[in-house]
């Protein structure tokens, strides 16, 4: 059924809507703690965006949530539900961390370029198998990037205990980077200019993650393969009819969708940690899901939510700080009712307004 909002409203008026109805409920939730919700957002608001630190911290996480948006974005094109997002990048880790320890003597011009093959390369090839399970066995991908999570969580825990661990070491974890692979933070990069910017991990991945989302947006709206993986998305059949391999959509659709996932590794492992170790991906790959859903699977739409939810991360750090009757926890509370607002609940806002949308125009005619 074809909707009847303007495509303005279906974009940005419903999500808006929906974030909207998300805090309301959130503050309730603040007010029965016993805390006053008005003083809870603007602490929230300020800790991210109200200062050069806080801005830092809140373009790190959006860069991560970028990058794990579009893994689930490209893959939702294609009616793919691509889950595995976690495990990518964690893999593509890996990846990056083999480039920077041996590269790392040399300038990350050298370094970053080659890291981001590799990190795109390790997240495809863990996404590979999961797609060609579904293309050619019939298994279902929800199932296979759920198990490959957990594989790659086992991986990864393999790789730090008997390849990269430092001799005699107690912690899990690669040696650090030296300077010839450590990417230049937002900060340094300000200071080229003369500005003065509070040291954070942002950092230069910012600008390919911007890269990353104008790529996706050619592939998917202005070229031939992103036809067909919109055609493919819409109707199986239809598209199988026109002569479009399902083979091809789905393992193409999913190789891109984990080297998406899996350049987020640049953002942490070679731009915060400068090392290997268990903690680089910490749940991004699961909020890239909300970031997809919420952006509504555009680029735009996927640089809006993953700032959002760069807020709702900084924010939440702060406002634990300042409150701490109002525990960590309540952020994936919040990030909770955002999904559940915006995917579950969405057609509570959509069906009203198309109902509004459709008495105004013919008010008008």
């Amino acid at each position: 059924m074809t909707s009847s909002l303007p495509k303005w409203a279906d974009l940005f008026l419903i999500p808006a809507i929906n974030v909207l109805l998300a805090f309301l409920v959130a503050g309730l939730v603040v007010i029965f703690i016993g805390e006053d919700p008005i003083r809870a957002m603007q602490i929230m608001i300020s800790g991210s965006l109200g200062s050069d630190y806080g801005i830092g911290y809140t373009l790190f996480y959006t860069t991560s949530f970028i990058f794990t948006g579009l893994a689930v974005a490209v893959a939702f094109h294609a009616s793919i539900f691509n889950i595995g997002g976690e495990g990518q990048a964690g893999v593509a880790g890996v990846g990056v961390a083999m480039v920077c320890l041996t590269l790392d003597q040399t300038y990350w011009l050298l370094t970053l370029p080659l890291a981001v093959i590799a990190a795109a390369m390790f997240g495809a090839a863990w996404a590979a198998v999961p797609a060609y399970l579904q293309a050619k066995r019939g298994s279902h991908i929800v199932i296979t990037t759920i198990m490959f999570n957990y594989i790659a969580a086992a991986f990864l825990v393999y790789m730090l205990n008997n390849v990269f661990k430092v001799p005699g070491a107690m912690a899990p974890e690669s040696r650090r980077f030296e300077a010839g692979a450590q990417i230049p933070r937002l900060d340094q990069m300000a200071d080229w200019v003369g500005l003065e910017m509070t040291r954070t991990p942002a950092n230069i991945s910012f600008f390919l993650a911007l890269l990353a989302c104008l790529g996706v947006w050619l592939l998917i709206w202005r070229s031939r393969l992103g036809y067909e993986i919109r055609a493919f998305g819409f109707s199986e059949k239809a598209a199988v009819y026109a002569g479009i391999s399902p083979f091809k959509i789905t393992m193409i659709a999913m190789l891109v969708s984990g080297g998406m996932a899996g350049l987020m590794a640049i953002n942490t492992v070679m731009g915060d940690l400068q090392r290997l170790n268990l903690d680089s991906v910490l749940g991004a790959g699961f909020v890239g899901i909300a970031v997809a859903l919420m952006g509504r699977s555009h680029p735009v739409g996927v640089i809006l939510a993953a700032l959002l939810f760069g807020v709702l991360y900084q924010g939440g750090a702060e406002l634990a700080f300042e409150i701490p009757s109002i525990p960590s926890q309540m952020i994936l509370t919040i990030q909770a009712l955002v999904i559940l607002f915006t995917g579950s609940l969405e057609n509570m806002v959509r069906f009203p307004l198309e109902r509004l949308f459709l008495r105004f125009q013919k008010g008008t005619t």
